[in-house]
């Protein structure tokens, strides 16, 4: 179900920690199934558990708890604007609806092109630089329309790498 690569690096991970903590390497494991696999199924989430020795409910429970793990499939670019309170207060309400109306989807949708998944998360971590959202793994703060309008242009343009 996953590659060698895949496989390897949960090995790695599991071996951080001692054998009758093998739950302390779910995170991690269930992290590197979905960036191989690009969300986590039912089917993938039990597999992940079996290789650490674990019930299949106790991968379920850490992917529906936690915003970084998809249960279904997403858009290349999934848009995760925090929605917490320095957020919220600084206007990551019109930062999301700015988002919708531009791509046509609400949250949780993701665009019929593939593209886009828009989504609200919790606290980021980034309050002072507010609002602000992430999109793979970089951060894009002090949001405006103008700044969601080029930024999105830039992604439409094929660019994972948008500074």
């Amino acid at each position: 179900m996953l590659s060698e690569k895949s496989l390897a690096a949960i090995t790695h991970e599991r071996t951080k920690y001692p054998a009758e903590q093998a739950r302390s390497a779910l995170l991690a494991a269930l992290r590197i199934a979905q960036e191989e696999q690009g969300y986590l199924s039912e089917a993938l989430m039990a597999y992940v558990a079996d290789l650490l020795g674990l019930p299949a409910i106790h991968a379920y429970e850490v992917a529906t708890f936690y915003t970084m793990y998809d249960l279904r499939p997403v858009g290349r670019h999934k848009l995760c604007v925090c929605g917490s309170v320095s957020c919220f207060l600084n206007g990551s309400d019109a930062v999301i609806k700015h988002l919708s109306e531009r791509l046509g989807i609400g949250l949780g949708e993701t665009t019929a092109d593939g593209l886009f998944t828009l989504q609200e998360v919790e606290c980021l971590g980034a309050c002072k630089d507010a609002p602000m959202m992430q999109v793979g793994d970089r951060y894009y703060e002090n949001l405006t329309p103008e700044s969601l309008d080029v930024l999105l242009a830039k992604l439409r343009g094929g660019s994972d790498d948008v500074r």
